[in-house]
């Protein structure tokens, strides 16, 4: 018979029982919910609402559930639903009926929304923590990378020389905002449902604020029927990985390309690249491609839950059951991602001879012809005119800007001398952007340092909220 068949007659179909059953994924929260209930049954005691001797009973009874769950030796079946359930029955059969005292004062729908909880604030100091690394991966290349220049691209056609170090920060630029939103949801995440009950909370003289405590929760849901029914602390993380995993599939897009022959900015090592079944000569960088390619699927787990709870009328429905899977695929899609990417990038080799020989065939410092013509007082618009006639100039003799004699130059413009070809190479280029966010030398050290000084606030933030998550698991 189920826990909870007493009002039933018959068996449920065997085949409800396989299209319900979510052991199969939920099992994920095992300890979570073996921690949730240790905090519940201590509560329970301290309220007089159960026999402190049946607390220690049913304590002791769960951390012999843990061990055994943990050792792959508990047998988690179908037939008792969820984790729950199955905790719950493993328990009885370990103390007795002593533990079906347990679920006193509490329901199934208060009880997944506090191990989803649990589960996704440990998941949130884990990404917080993994980003980092890759942050400081990205800098690491920065700082190597100080003097490199490469072609800056809109509309991926070659636009400005730019930084090959102003390029990684743009990215550690991104990671810090997706790690700043996901330390910012940290405080809507810990929050301890526990106690609403099914949806109304209970007659029981419970203390939700003690058990909040020694679950290290920053406080309770206040309102019951939010607390069982509200899934907004999901749909916000899977929003956050969804970003995240946006700015990985671009910058794997960026790495496709620059390992491509047409390209050759940089080499993968062999670490983190394969090759063809049939194509000797293959080095194909499938990891950064599987990044670009998974992103779909963790916006898919996004859109998914939006649309499960878009029609759900308070509180708990059975729909909720569908919360689950899109957020651990998430969670470990994302957690494999970062894990991979920060050595892919950190063991990255940097071709940067190649990447001048780009910057010096092309017309990426027409610009700055352009704002040398405006420092001599011609208006931008006509000093635009001018420079594309000689671009234009250049293409049809199959030259570039600094190819052209000083006598080319002046038959476009008198204004033009001959510090011109000073001017125009790459190097005066890139330091001429010397405004704060700007590609110069001395710009792109002061975001290293700034995102140097940002990462150890970080380290001290999964320090911190890593020991507020782990002290459960000691």
């Amino acid at each position: 018979m189920k826990l909870w068949g007493g009002r039933f007659t018959k068996p449920t179909n065997e085949l409800v029982d396989e299209y319900t059953a979510s052991i199969s994924f939920d099992q994920k929260l095992a300890q979570y919910d073996i921690q949730g209930s240790l905090a519940h049954v201590e509560m329970l005691a301290k309220c007089e609402i159960i026999p402190t001797e049946d607390a220690e009973t049913i304590k002791k009874g769960l951390e012999i559930v843990a061990k055994k769950i943990e050792a792959g030796e508990a047998e988690l079946t179908e037939a008792n639903e969820d984790i729950h359930m199955n905790v719950e029955k493993l328990l009885i059969e370990e103390v007795g009926a002593v533990g079906g005292k347990l679920h006193t004062g509490r329901s199934r729908n208060d009880q997944v929304a506090l191990d989803m909880r649990l589960y996704l604030r440990d998941s949130l100091v884990t990404l917080v923590e993994l980003l980092a690394h890759l942050q400081k991966a990205l800098v690491k290349q920065a700082k190597a990378n100080l003097d490199t220049i490469l072609p800056g691209y809109t509309h991926l056609q070659r636009a400005q020389p730019v930084l090959f170090a102003h390029h990684m920060m743009a990215y550690v630029s991104m990671f810090e905002r997706d790690t700043d939103r996901l330390c910012d949801s940290f405080k809507r995440v810990n929050r301890s449902p526990l106690g609403a009950g099914a949806l109304a909370g209970t007659t029981f003289p419970i203390d939700r604020h003690y058990v909040a405590e020694k679950l290290n929760f920053d406080g309770v849901v206040e309102n019951s029927l939010d607390a069982v029914s509200d899934r907004d602390f999901v749909v916000e993380f899977l929003s956050n990985t969804s970003l995240i995993m946006m700015h990985l599939s671009r910058l794997s897009e960026e790495l496709v390309q620059w390992s491509s022959a047409e390209f050759n900015f940089i080499e993968l090592d062999d670490a983190f690249s394969t090759g063809s079944s049939m194509m000797p000569q293959k080095k194909n960088p499938d990891v950064a491609e599987l990044v670009r390619g998974k992103t779909g699927r963790v916006y898919g787990n996004l859109m998914g839950m939006l649309t499960t709870l878009k029609g759900l009328p308070i509180a708990y429905n059975k729909d909720m059951q569908e919360d689950k899977e899109g957020m651990f695929d998430s969670m470990e899609t994302l957690k494999g991602a970062l894990a991979l990417f920060a050595p892919m990038i950190e063991t990255m080799e940097v071709k940067k001879e190649n990447m001048y020989a780009a910057v010096a065939e092309d017309f990426s410092n027409a610009t700055d012809l352009a704002d040398y013509l405006v420092n001599k007082d011609l208006p931008f618009r006509e000093a635009h005119a001018v420079v594309g006639q000689v671009v234009l100039h250049c293409i049809q003799e199959n030259k570039y800007l600094l190819d052209l004699s000083l006598a080319d130059f002046q038959n476009f413009s008198y204004l033009i001398e001959d510090d011109i070809y000073h001017v125009l190479s790459p190097e005066t280029v890139v330091n001429a952007r010397d405004v704060v966010g700007g590609t110069a030398k001395n710009r792109v050290q002061d975001q290293v340092k700034q995102a140097e000084t940002i990462l150890e606030e970080t380290d001290a933030w999964v320090g911190t909220y890593g020991e507020k998550v782990n002290v459960l698991k000691k």
